[in-house]
C-alpha cells in the first residue's frame, strides 16, 4: 500500500511539523536526528508541494511565512490525531533522555525558580538540560515565542499567549539602604516618605504596568523616579548606599537582606500587592510525553512553593 495521500508522502508530515515548530533547518534536523542535507531536501519537497517558501531568511535566522503560520496548528493537530489513531507515541524516559528544553523567563523568575527547578530535574533526569533565555517585552505579541520555547515563566494576567498554569504567588515589599534617613525607629516608611524619597523603578517595555505602578496610581501618589532599570533584579544593587527606595517582590528581597547586608526589607504602607507567576505553553505541547513530564515537574514546583 502506498504511504501517500493526495500525492504527498506521509513521511514528510513529521518533518513539516518539526520544521515549522523550530523555524530552523539545523534545529529541526537535530530534533529528528537527521542530517542538515536531509532536512534541506525535505524542506525543498515541502516548498514544491505547497508552492510556498514556508521558511524565509530574517537576518541570521528564519521566520515562518504567513501561510506557514496558518498551516502549523493544522499540521500539529493532524500529527496528534494520527498518533492517537495508530496508538503511536514518542517514548520519553527521563532517566536516560538527553533532551534539552528551552524556556524564557524574567531575571526575577530565574532568581526564584532556577535552583529548585534544576535540583528537581537533576534528581530524576540527570541527562536533561535547560536553556533559559530572557523574556523580552515583545513576548506577549509574538507569534513565535511558544514555537521557539517549550514554556514561558511569566506573570499571570498579563496577556501572554497559550495556556497557563500557576507556579507561585509573591507580594511586593519595599527595599532601602539600612542607613536611609527616612527610616523610622521602628523600621517603617510612610506614604509621605514614599512621596518624598527618590525611587529606583523597574521597566518592562512600553505600556507594561507593574503591580507597583498600579498601586501608586490607585493611591494617586506620584513617585519621584530617579533611576529606571530593566527588570527587578538590578534594583537591590542600585539602591545600596543611596537614599532611593525600590518596590520589589519579596522572594527577591529576601535573597539580599539579612546578616551584614546593607539593605533592609520594609513592610509597605499600602497593603498587600500580589504578584502571581505561572508557566505558559502551547496546547499542542501536551501531545508530547516529554513536555507532559516537564509540565508535571512545574506542577510539583507549584506545590513546593505553596507549602514553603
Amino acid at each position: 500500500m502506498s504511504n501517500t495521500l493526495g500525492g504527498t508522502d506521509l513521511n514528510l508530515l513529521l518533518s513539516l511539523k518539526v520544521l515549522l515548530e523550530e523555524g530552523n533547518v539545523t534545529r529541526a534536523g537535530l530534533r529528528l536526528e537527521l542530517s542538515q542535507p536531509a532536512m534541506s531536501a525535505a524542506l525543498a519537497r515541502l516548498r514544491r508541494r505547497f508552492d510556498d517558501e514556508l521558511l524565509v531568511r530574517a537576518g541570521r535566522d528564519y521566520e515562518l511565512t504567513s501561510f506557514a503560520r496558518d498551516l502549523l496548528p493544522e499540521v500539529q493537530h493532524a500529527v496528534r490525531l494520527m498518533g492517537r489513531a495508530l496508538h503511536l507515541e514518542d517514548e520519553f524516559d527521563p532517566s536516560t533522555s538527553e533532551r534539552s528544553f528551552r524556556l524564557a523567563m524574567s531575571d526575577y523568575a530565574i532568581a526564584v525558580v532556577h535552583e529548585p527547578l534544576v535540583r528537581r530535574l537533576n534528581r530524576s533526569a540527570p541527562g536533561v538540560s535547560l536553556t533559559i533565555e530572557h523574556l523580552g517585552p515583545d513576548a506577549r505579541s509574538s507569534d513565535r515565542v511558544l514555537l521557539d520555547h517549550d514554556a514561558l515563566i511569566a506573570p499571570l494576567g498579563f496577556g501572554f499567549p497559550g495556556d497557563s498554569r500557576p507556579l507561585w504567588r509573591d507580594r511586593m515589599v519595599l527595599m532601602v539602604d539600612r542607613n536611609n534617613p527616612a527610616l523610622a525607629p521602628d523600621g517603617r516608611l510612610s506614604l509621605q516618605d514614599l512621596a518624598e524619597l527618590p525611587h529606583a523603578v523597574s521597566g518592562f517595555g512600553p505600556g507594561i504596568l507593574t503591580p507597583a505602578d498600579r498601586v501608586f496610581g490607585e493611591l494617586g501618589l506620584e513617585r519621584r523616579v530617579a533611576l529606571t532599570v530593566s527588570g527587578f533584579l538590578p534594583l537591590p544593587f542600585v539602591i545600596q548606599g543611596t537614599d532611593m527606595v525600590a518596590v520589589v517582590p519579596e522572594l527577591l528581597a529576601k535573597i539580599h537582606v539579612g546578616g551584614s547586608s546593607p539593605l533592609v526589607l520594609v513592610e509597605p504602607p499600602f497593603g498587600e500587592v500580589v504578584l502571581a507567576e505561572g508557566y505558559w505553553f502551547a496546547r499542542d505541547r501536551l501531545s508530547d510525553p516529554a513536555h507532559r513530564w516537564l509540565f508535571a515537574r512545574f506542577d510539583e514546583l507549584a506545590m513546593e512553593f505553596a507549602t514553603a
